[in-house]
């Protein structure tokens, strides 16, 4: 029965040394250290690993004097020192606390029970040496030109140079996924440039790419190195040996770009342009070429520390590790032969962008809206649109009463929807609206800021009524704001967030009496613009959807806009869908288009043709004080009671909502979404 010591047990590579262990040792009993903040994860890993009741915590801590143990140490045969900082990125003190003054403690513990010290190095170690790399060798006068290279070395030299410590040295390549499951824990090395060939998937596949040369790197899957030093830490005879679990050949970036742009449907490489490797050597020394290099990658998602240290100058030589394992059934595979499944469990599970609904076969079903003014109007025809297509609906507004109505009716056809009364002018209530929302959902994947205050008074019957322009920016402006800030953070962690503005056709427009209105609007517009440019790399997109007038409780007041005929909630949901799906940056209409072409083409002319419409069309009976107003169902009889808007409907309502083909023809001009 052999006893075993293990640092890092809970990592990526350690819990499948445990495992290996454990399968080929039916007598094998561990002992792994594990800090006390860690013992739920280890209790977990220990009930899923085959033979886990052989598996025991030892409280501790790495980083800590004399590993911090809580208890003495069990007596053993080995003790495997996986505990390390694998991380490109980490400063000098974080790797040397794990890495060298960890180490340090891990020898004085083997030391002191009598046991066998296993020490996962890394070929890192190599630093940039040129040529081959063979097993014994170590110091060969290489440069080590990051935190991670330093101490690797400064760790491996400790092990070397401990006086009456029996050891084996283990230094794997680049560790990815499991080749049979392409399972991964987290995001480096190679990892960190999946992004980019995701994007370049967006082009067809059959275009050609020559591809920069960028050297050879070496790539194992985590399976094999797992199953490698199992085998090797329980063969006899091996100590003050040192083993290279590589690929046997080193691996061109060429052919590692061609395997998952194969995977990902990218482009194919169609090999390395000559000269190329020298000639990116030479521009590299050019003043700032590093920082325009360091903010492109930044762009990708990749650490600047990450890129240059992903290739090797060095060949390791394995050909004592490969005669070790002959027999054993053991060699590294091709990469070409696992690369899909590494492709697709980090798409699945790793991708900072996988919520993102382009990934979806539907872009709405599964997925969280939330819609304020959710009580009638637009807010509920998108409530019962997006619900029909599989969404889960968080229907917001004011009235508790109509609200619950409303979600009874979205249910009633058999939508998922949830009501939550909220004053969204309120800042607490917003807090606590949001604070349920993200405890009982989880997340929103949409908003839609529906809710809205309009008035149509004109200035001059304004001025003393300051608290129309306050009541209006609560509503239409902060209300809308607040939301967008409450939710960003959470939109931000899960890279994906999509919030849709119903605005006005007024805002291009600029028509007269509606200055507090349009200015409300106007503001949500530019914020969202702002945000829009600032959250573009976490994956957050703004639609602004510059609404023409709809059939809807906010227009009652104004007569003139009852005897119209202006489309019905129903089909400006239709429009609210289509911001949902295509996310463009705005949806206009062809009036609003034509509005803003003419104001800065001729701005006089348009200033002229407004100013003829205010002393045209007077204030509403609500603007003169006049309370008693007639139903919005309600329209004029007879010849008299027809304005001018009415006589021109014919030809202004076609303009407002081009027919499908017509608005699918406009859209191919760039900037147009009518």
């Amino acid at each position: 029965m052999a006893t075993y010591i293990v640092t890092g047990g809970t990592g990526f590579l350690g819990r499948r040394v445990v495992q290996e262990l454990l399968d080929h040792d039916p007598d094998a009993v561990v002992h792994v250290l594990v800090r006390e903040g860690s013992l739920q994860k280890f209790a977990d890993l220990a009930t899923a690993w085959h033979g886990g009741e052989r598996v025991f915590s030892l409280v501790g801590d790495l980083t800590a004097d004399e590993l911090g143990l809580t208890r003495e140490a069990p007596a053993a045969d080995h003790v495997i020192h996986l505990g390390a900082v694998y991380d490109m990125t980490a400063d000098e003190d974080t790797a040397h606390a794990a890495n060298v003054a960890g180490t340090r403690s891990v020898i004085a513990l083997a030391r002191r029970i009598g046991a066998v010290l296993h020490h996962v190095s890394s070929v890192a170690v190599a630093g940039d040496h040129k040529g081959k790399f063979f097993e014994e060798d170590f110091d060969l006068g290489q440069r080590l030109t990051s935190p991670y290279h330093r101490t690797k070395f400064a760790a491996e030299q400790l092990v070397r140079e401990a006086q009456g410590l029996r050891w084996r040295v283990y230094r794997p390549a680049i560790v990815v996924g499991d080749s049979r499951t392409g399972e991964m824990d987290k995001i480096d090395g190679p990892y960190y440039f999946f992004s980019a060939i995701a994007k370049l998937a967006a082009l067809p596949a059959e275009l050609p790419m020559p591809l920069p040369d960028l050297g050879a790197t070496n790539i194992v899957p985590v399976d094999y190195v797992a199953a490698a030093m199992a085998t090797l830490i329980r063969r006899p005879g091996l100590d003050g040996r040192t083993f290279h679990l590589v690929n046997p050949e080193p691996q061109p970036f060429s052919a590692v770009y061609g395997a998952l742009a194969a995977a990902a449907g990218a482009p194919t490489g169609i090999g390395v342009v000559p000269g190329s490797a020298l000639a990116l050597t030479g521009l590299a020394q050019l003043p700032g070429v590093a920082s325009v290099r360091d903010f492109l990658l930044e762009q990708l998602g990749i650490p600047a520390a990450v890129a240059p240290h992903t290739s090797f100058a060095a060949e390791f030589i394995s050909d004592s590790t490969r005669a070790q394992l002959r027999g054993s059934g053991l060699s590294v595979p091709p990469f070409e032969s696992y690369a899909e499944r590494l492709w697709s469990y980090w798409r699945a599970h790793l991708d900072t962008h996988r919520d993102r609904p382009e990934l979806t076969d539907d872009p709405l079903s599964g997925r969280i809206v939330l819609i304020t003014g959710a009580s009638s109007g637009i807010g509920l025809a998108t409530a019962h649109a997006v619900a029909r297509r599989g969404a889960t609906v968080l229907m917001v507004a004011r009235g508790k009463d109509d609200l619950s109505d409303a979600a009874d009716s979205v249910r009633a056809e058999g939508g998922v929807a949830h009501d939550y009364p909220c004053d969204i002018t309120d800042a607490d209530a917003v807090e606590s609206l949001v604070r349920a929302v993200l405890t009982e959902h989880g997340h929103v994947d949409y908003l839609v800021n529906n809710a809205g205050r309009s008035i149509r008074r004109s200035v001059l019957n304004s001025t003393d009524r300051m608290h129309d322009f306050e009541r209006t920016m609560a509503v239409n402006y902060f209300g809308a704001v607040r939301l967008i800030l409450a939710l960003l953070p959470s939109m931000r962690a899960r890279r994906f967030g999509h919030v849709v503005n119903i605005s006005s056709i007024a805002v291009q427009t600029k028509v007269p009496r509606f200055a507090a209105y349009v200015a409300s609007k106007s503001a949500l517009d530019n914020f969202s613009e702002i945000a829009a440019v600032e959250n573009r790399d976490a994956g957050i997109t703004f639609t602004s959807v510059r609404m023409p007038l709809v059939r809807t409780p906010m227009i009652a007041p104004t007569d003139l806009y009852r005897s119209l005929p202006v489309p019905d909630p129903d089909q400006a949901a239709a429009i609210v869908v289509r911001a949902l799906e295509d996310r463009p940056h705005r949806i206009d209409t062809p009036v609003g288009t034509f509005a803003q072409a003419v104001d800065l083409l001729m701005p006089s002319v348009k200033r002229t043709i407004l100013h003829q419409g205010f002393r045209l069309f007077g204030e509403s009976h609500a603007a003169q004080g006049n309370k008693s107003v007639a139903p919005a169902a309600a329209e004029p009889s007879g010849e008299r009671g027809r304005s001018p808007l009415t006589v021109l409907a014919p030809v202004l309502m076609p303009l407002m909502a081009l027919p499908g083909p017509a608005a699918r023809v406009a859209r191919v001009v760039p900037g147009l979404q009518w």
